[in-house]
């Protein structure tokens, strides 16, 4: 009420901040993770090892020139070669390399400067082979290109272009949703706009953060989904209740002060709840959560405040204003201002209240059927092809070359360290390691910084079991060595055993271990948040309940369309046989603290309706048809929000999108609409008995506020 009284100096103040954070954040840039630091485990500590001794294999790249006849390559390769000589960016060009039918040749070079820069540095490179696919195809001459750089700079183009992508596609959905919700077009911008602020404040403050918190590259694109959704669903929130207040006949002033203490105390409770269930991917011990969690924090911290600080300036400043540019036929209300939307939600409860009982068993039937293929969800570290799909150029480029070329999965890496890697006890427990990794072992030493390192080929893909069980078996011989068990001279070095594989298991046992303390935590604080809220045992833990049931939903769908590929198609994916292995935990926490958007806005509505005193099935009929249009446009913005990004190029943004889209459309449809007051009605009072030893915690009021004395009129009268 302070920012409507003082609207001029709540703006300015907002746009200031807004401004400033975007200039500071920008100008000091933002800082993203090196590859050990991204890490976990032994493999994190075999690359540290590395990177500590500024021992840094430049980034390596593989083009592959080809003919139809033996040789025909060979004016092609030769050219390239000099093209590639000539940009200044490539190092250890070695002699074209002929395949078994001589109709092939791979170029091997690498790229100038530290691996880190590689994917800046690669650009003329990446120019030089296009120019040679454009010429060799008049001469039915293939080119095919792969390495570290190209691959990452085809990442980050990637991630830069999904996100510009998203923002252009979201953005106006989300206003042609709020338009048919409103039906006026000052009222559906404003949202929008408030949500697009919070989330441009919100990255300038991340970029400041990354001096502390290194990140990753997805991290900003999660900051967008869940600004862009929070945003405009709190601003819908509080614009609805206001609206409401307004079309039931009271007065500006009056309807902006109930909104305040009903909807804003909601949007405070919903907001505190998110950031802190995200504050729980701290526990994961992954530096990506840990990114994830300080962004999604800051953006719903920003976007939260700018709903009880603006947005109460504007409506105040707006007045009726806020319903200019009108649309014909859209936003109809009865005169007791209840939307179009609550009526059929009015039609749609009386079933479920009048049959409780079995909705309640139909309702949790049908979200443990769609939780039912998530018993056997597998997890793993995407690989390029099912990460970018087998269609994308780098796939095929990857494909084509190894076909010819095959060199083997990339092999794992044991990193050993001494104090005098050349004394006679390290030298001996080298060779101990060596012997013991078998056929193939390539050993080589850095003295100067007193660093080994030995390359253990894999079997197999690489990546199967049968690589996994001989990663196991060099693992614990390196853990014998380390210990002196497999030495006479004891102990000489400390060694860890590092790779692609070792790296993707590390990450993935780490995720293992972090889920549990990550879920009691966000569980724990769900049950206090509520229970101090609502002053209820039987909220609280329903609440739990009712969000474990969405996640499980969200988790089966993902698996059956990812990893069993049903209906990946129709999204333009693909069969992966595996979930990214960092999502299920993301999914659990940003579900268990979106989903209280909803719940909180819709039991708050139906504990004022109880206490101003509506039996129960009244309270939940009332609470529930009073919320429908704002939870069902907050729904509709946020599932179409996360179907854009189920629909960008990268399977983990698909996975991402997929998932809490799902979930999203279930949790407010099935369960608000069916499970929710089915269980409410069969609880009964229960909903809302606080036990003795409880009763110490404050009543904080549901009910729509009084207004300050001031003359009377009919309208504060019925107020």
């Amino acid at each position: 009420m302070w920012s409507a009284h003082h609207r001029r100096t709540a703006i300015l103040g907002w746009l200031v901040f807004v401004v400033l954070a975007t200039v500071v954040g920008g100008a000091t840039g933002t800082v993203t993770a090196s590859d050990d630091e991204m890490g976990t485990g032994d493999s994190a500590r075999a690359t540290k090892i590395l990177d500590d001794a500024g021992i840094d294999e430049p980034a390596s790249e593989l083009v592959m020139v080809g003919a139809k006849s033996p040789d025909g390559w060979r004016d092609a390769a030769a050219d390239l070669s000099r093209a590639l000589d000539r940009t200044g960016r490539v190092t250890a060009l070695k002699e074209p390399l002929p395949s078994k039918d001589g109709k092939e040749a791979l170029l091997r070079f690498q790229i100038k400067g530290k691996s880190d820069d590689a994917a800046d540095q690669v650009q003329p490179v990446l120019d030089a082979v296009d120019r040679a696919k454009d010429a060799g195809a008049e001469h039915g001459v293939t080119v095919h290109q792969f390495g570290d750089a190209s691959s990452e700079k085809h990442l980050n183009d990637l991630l830069a272009d999904d996100l510009k992508k998203a923002e252009f596609t979201a953005v106006p959905l989300a206003l042609g949703i709020l338009l048919v919700a409103f039906g006026a077009v000052v009222a559906a911008l404003l949202p929008v706009g408030l949500a697009l602020t919070a989330c441009v404040a919100a990255f300038g403050l991340l970029s400041l953060a990354s001096h502390r918190l290194h990140l990753f590259e997805t991290t900003f694109s999660v900051m967008f989904l869940m600004g862009l959704a929070v945003g405009v669903d709190y601003c819908l929130f509080y614009l609805r209740r206001e609206r409401d207040e307004r079309a039931a006949g009271h007065d500006a002033e009056t309807a902006l002060r109930i909104a305040a203490a009903t909807s804003g105390r909601a949007v405070l409770v919903s907001g505190l709840t998110v950031m802190v269930a995200m504050a729980g991917m701290f526990l994961s011990g992954l530096l990506l959560f840990k990114g994830f969690a300080i962004a999604t924090i800051l953006v719903v911290c920003v976007a939260m405040l700018g709903s009880v600080t603006v947005l109460p300036a504007l409506l105040a400043w707006l007045g009726d204003r806020i319903d200019a540019g009108r649309i014909p036929f859209l936003n109809r209300r009865s005169r007791k201002g209840v939307h179009a939307s609550g009526s059929v939600a009015g039609s749609l409860l009386k079933p479920v209240l009048a049959k409780p009982a079995f909705f309640a068993v139909a309702a949790t039937a049908l979200l443990l059927a769609l939780a039912a293929p998530a018993l056997g969800m597998k997890t793993e570290q995407l690989g390029l092809e099912k990460q970018f799909g087998s269609d994308a150029p780098l796939s095929v480029s990857f494909r084509e070359i190894t076909a010819e070329f095959p060199g083997g999965p990339e092999p794992a890496l044991v990193v050993a360290k001494a104090d005098d890697i050349r004394s006679a006890p390290a030298r001996d427990a080298l060779r101990e390691l060596t012997r013991r990794a078998g056929k193939g072992a390539e050993l080589t030493v850095h003295a100067r910084q007193n660093v080994a390192e030995i390359a253990v080929p894999l079997p197999g893909s690489g990546t199967g079991a049968e690589a996994k069980k001989a990663l196991a078996e060099l693992r614990a011989d390196v853990r014998d060595v380390r210990a002196g068990t497999g030495s006479a001279h004891g102990p000489a070095l400390t060694a860890y055993v590092g790779g692609d594989l070792a790296e993707s298991e590390d990450f993935t046992d780490q995720l293992g271990e972090g889920i549990v303390p990550v879920f009691l935590f966000i569980a724990a604080v769900t049950f206090l948040l509520m229970l101090v809220s609502f002053r209820s045992v039987v909220v609280a833990v329903t609440s739990i309940a009712l969000n474990l049931l969405s996640v499980g939903a969200a988790y089966g769908v993902m698996t059956a369309v990812f990893q069993h590929g049903w209906g990946a198609s129709l999204i333009g994916s693909e069969k992966v046989g595996a979930i990214e292995n960092w999502m299920p935990l993301f999914v659990l926490v940003v579900l268990f603290g979106l989903s209280m958007d909803y719940h909180v806005f819709v039991v708050s509505r139906i504990r004022e309706a109880r206490d101003r005193g509506l039996g129960n099935a009244d309270a939940i009929r009332e609470g529930i048809t009073r919320t429908a249009g704002a939870v069902t446009g907050a729904a509709v913005i946020m599932v179409a929000v996360f179907a854009v990004f189920g629909m960008l190029s990268m399977q983990d943004m698909q996975q991402m999108g997929v998932g809490l889209g799902v979930a999203v459309l279930l949790d407010a449809t099935v369960v608000r609409m069916v499970l929710l007051p089915s269980l409410m009605s069969l609880l009964g009072e229960r909903n809302w008995h606080t036990p003795r030893y409880l009763r110490w915690l404050p009543q904080v009021s549901h009910d729509e506020p009084a207004p300050a004395a001031r003359p009377a009129s009919p309208t504060w009268q019925h107020v």
